[in-house]
């Protein structure tokens, strides 16, 4: 029964979230963009934001809240002022479209360009080899992961902890390629991917800037960074202007994290993953700034190195300050269970129904 109330919990919310888009695009779009329209959406950012509250299992709590109460705030924000994804015009004149377009962590091609996120101007990734994995792949991928979970007795901490780092990118591109397959049958658009393969990021610039988690730097780029760098450049000039921007771009991000760690964990913040998003905030600026003083010479490391040395430290810092919150309040285990708990909830209903049809 405790499955089922949360699935039927989780209806409830998905109509919560239904209800405020078509108020949003029947009603708010209608009031002039700017202030009349920010507070006209008052209620709907104070509703996203308590929604994941009403869930109790971990996992639905921690995808509502990063698609609904991060993204999908954010974009509506964007959309107070006349800007951002919802504002782009005539392809958002469908209901159905506005609805996905808030919803999915996902942005469409537009002329068949591929958007690239980006931090900083004038990187170009170095040319490496590819890995590509498709969706049947990672499904099965993530599933040996869980299964393996079944020995974490007999693994050192740290070694489970990286597990961890490859089971979120999964899940992550898992939840976003089921959601791109879904827009594609209803509304037949293709949809950028949520990642590029960043176990092939040669650097932080090329990790957080083109690789990792795309919808949320794109949606960082334009409800931070881009802000926040027009404002600095009357004080530092165009040149040093992105940098305070970068930092603070990872600050919102820190604290996005940190309430959605809150969300799954119902335990108050203990600031670690802030830190964390700082600390790599701060490191990307460092490498910004000696790529900028080396910019003239010829000395480079191998993308193998640098590859090497960038999942490095991103996974040796995520292991010190982003999973020991959730690890310590016991979420990865009680998310691990849910998804076995949910997969033979659906053997049972299947089973049920086929009794039925008998």
């Amino acid at each position: 029964m405790g499955m089922e109330d949360e699935i039927k919990r989780l209806i409830k919310v998905c109509l919560s979230i239904l209800a405020s888009l078509c108020y949003t695009y029947f009603i708010a779009s209608k009031i002039p963009k700017g202030k009349l329209r920010f507070f006209s959406l008052l209620p709907i950012f104070c509703l996203f934001t308590i929604l994941p509250l009403s869930l109790s299992t971990a996992l639905p709590a921690g995808v509502i809240a990063l698609f609904i109460t991060w993204i999908g705030s954010f974009k509506l924000l964007l959309f107070s002022f006349g800007l951002g994804p919802l504002s782009s015009g005539p392809p958002l004149n469908s209901l159905l479209l506005f609805i996905f377009t808030t919803c999915l962590p996902i942005k469409a091609k537009q002329d068949g360009q591929h958007h690239h996120h980006q931090i900083a101007p004038n990187h170009k990734t170095p040319q490496n080899p590819k890995l590509p994995l498709n969706l049947p792949t990672k499904v099965l991928l993530f599933g040996i992961l869980v299964a393996l979970t079944d020995f974490t007795k007999y693994v050192h901490p740290n070694i489970l902890l990286g597990q961890y780092c490859c089971m979120l990118y999964l899940f992550v591109d898992i939840i976003v390629g089921l959601s791109n397959a879904t827009m594609r049958a209803l509304l037949g658009m293709q949809l950028e991917s949520p990642s590029n393969e960043p176990y092939l990021s040669t650097s932080l610039q090329d990790f957080w800037g083109r690789r990792w988690n795309l919808m949320v730097t794109n949606t960082l780029r334009h409800t931070v960074h881009k802000p926040m760098r027009s404002a600095m450049e009357t004080f530092l000039g165009p040149k040093w202007a992105p940098l305070p921007a970068v930092l603070a771009a990872f600050l919102v991000s820190g604290l996005m994290h940190e309430l959605i760690f809150f969300y799954m964990t119902r335990v108050p913040p203990t600031w670690e993953v802030t830190w964390y998003f700082v600390l790599h905030g701060m490191c990307l600026v460092v490498e910004f700034g000696v790529k900028r003083a080396l910019s003239g010479g010829r000395w480079q490391l191998h993308w193998i190195v640098s590859t090497l040395l960038t999942i490095g430290f991103v996974v040796v810092t995520a292991t010190w300050l982003f999973f020991p919150p959730l690890v310590r309040n016991g979420v990865d285990a009680r998310a691990i269970e849910e998804c076995k708990e949910l997969v033979e909830f659906m053997k049972e209903k299947l089973k049920w129904d086929g009794l039925h049809k008998i």
